[in-house]
């Protein structure tokens, strides 16, 4: 199929770091824009049916913000690093990641890539380990769906500057952010509740498909805090251990994710942008047993919602680390 951005006139701008990323990113800023409208006039304004689409809407535009979050944090948009820090922190605070400074996200991250591990500032397993109370309702709350994990990790990122000596720093800037946040919250609950409401429900549509994408794509080794001196594996690892889970074959599905399932090409070339992963990927034509199927996925992330809270099943259909992984999104600091 031929690519429909090839019919719009060439943009040259020289603050883009790649010559033909004018247009898909302004597309893409301008539907997370009117997305964002239009969910809010649907939530305030309609009946029920509305609403849900609204939800939808703003979910989505939640969902695309934060896989551009991810490009900047790897350079890909602007040429110069600050302005992809503006940008990706404004994109934070729209998410609510923004708890943590955005300096300190793509750190982890770029750790991440570097190092070939999965960066955890805190190991809840331990901790639930140690409550068995609160293991058993957090096991439950995943059991009914509700990414109990994962909000568990993006709470941490706003409780550890007052709770952790070594964010104790964060304090004034975490603190702003939250008292702004809630500030914001706060009206929509007096003013327009449905709105409200909404945005918690496009939250947690932003969570569960995030971490649907992110659970099956690794099976490293789980590096928590700032470990000093671990063993760095190779390339060669890394490639045996990463995994692509694109949405099928449909060139509109994967763009749903900003083609983030193809991750095998995002691994080999961080520095590639989002629109041109598929023909990457298609590119390498890496071996089969690196790429999951949808339908694999899904059934994957039902079967085991629960195990996977206290690690899952090292082996599952075969295949080593499909049980899945929670709590490692790029969105926190943690």
């Amino acid at each position: 199929m031929r690519n429909p951005l090839a019919l719009l006139p060439p943009v040259q701008w020289s603050a883009l770091r790649h010559a033909d990323a004018f247009w898909p990113n302004l597309l893409l800023l301008f539907y997370i824009l009117m997305s964002l409208v239009v969910s809010v006039l649907l939530m305030a304004t309609s009946g029920w049916a509305g609403w849900c689409l609204g939800v939808l809407m703003m979910g989505h535009s939640l969902i695309v913000s934060a896989y551009l979050i991810h490009d900047l944090t790897h350079q890909t948009l602007f040429r110069h690093p600050g302005h992809n820090a503006r940008l990706g922190r404004c994109l934070a605070f729209l998410t609510g990641a923004c708890y943590g400074e955005y300096n300190e996200l793509r750190r982890k991250h770029m750790r991440h890539h570097v190092e070939r591990t999965d960066v955890v500032a805190v190991d809840y397993r331990a901790w639930l380990e140690r409550h068995p109370l609160v293991r058993r309702i957090v096991e439950s709350l995943e059991w009914c769906y509700i990414p109990a994990v994962d909000l568990i990790m993006h709470g941490l990122v706003m409780v550890a500057p007052f709770v952790f000596s070594d964010d104790r720093h964060l304090r004034v800037y975490t603190g702003t952010m939250l008292i702004l946040r809630l500030s914001i919250f706060a009206l929509l609950i007096v003013y327009q509740p449905a709105v409200a409401a909404g945005y918690v429900g496009a939250q947690l549509l932003m969570i569960h498909v995030l971490r649907l994408m992110d659970m099956h794509q690794h099976t490293y080794d789980v590096v928590y805090g700032s470990v000093e001196g671990h063993e760095r594996p190779d390339a060669e690892y890394e490639r045996q251990h990463t995994f692509s889970n694109p949405l099928g074959e449909s060139v509109l599905a994967n763009l749903l994710v900003l083609n983030f399932g193809y991750h095998n090409a995002h691994h080999e070339r961080p520095t590639a942008p989002w629109y041109r992963l598929p023909a990457l990927h298609r590119e390498l034509a890496g071996p089969q047993e690196q790429t999951f199927a949808l339908a694999d996925v899904l059934r994957n992330l039902h079967r085991y919602r629960v195990a996977r809270v206290m690690g899952g099943p090292d082996k599952t259909d075969g295949r080593p680390g499909f049980g899945g992984l929670y709590g490692v999104s790029f969105l926190t600091t943690l």
